[in-house]
């Protein structure tokens, strides 16, 4: 028997600064179809494009620390997008919040017609957004080609 994941219903992440990392998500999420559904004083949640994001203030005592993608945990955040129009527009915005762009828009390796921007949050939290046109790596014959410098 097989359970049919239908996407990812959230995801929360861990903040140091909460002030400035809503500041930040509230500015991005809306830009991507995400609705605000809590706006509180140690939770912001947004609801939207199949899926939800959230934040949340660090432990006090852990304040200041910055996201190291190599720990155990995390490595990326990465949203699909509809278009590589879209993320090109994802990237624009970007470039408006003067949001560190790690690289991108460009194609990728990982599936024919990987197209992508990856970005850091404040905290230095790596998400993505990247297009990939048909059924991607479930194309037949589609191979999956990650390479070195893909690990971002």
């Amino acid at each position: 028997m097989t359970i049919e994941i239908n996407g990812m219903a959230h995801v929360i992440l861990t903040v140091s600064n909460f002030a400035t990392a809503r500041e930040f998500y509230h500015r991005l999420l809306p830009e991507f179809g995400m609705k605000v559904v809590s706006d509180e004083d140690r939770f912001f949640y947004c609801v939207g494009a199949r899926t939800a994001i959230g934040i949340q203030p660090s432990d006090p005592t852990l304040a200041g620390e910055r996201f190291v993608q190599q720990r155990v945990g995390l490595h990326h955040l990465c949203l699909r997008a509809r278009s590589r129009e879209d993320v090109d527009k994802c990237a624009a915005i970007l470039n408006e919040m003067g949001t560190n762009i790690v690289r991108g828009p460009a194609e990728d390796t990982w599936a024919p017609g990987y197209y992508s921007v990856l970005f850091e949050d404040p905290d230095g939290i790596r998400l993505e957004v990247n297009f990939v046109p048909g059924a991607g790596l479930l194309t037949e014959g589609a191979q999956f080609r990650p390479g070195p410098a893909n690990l971002g």
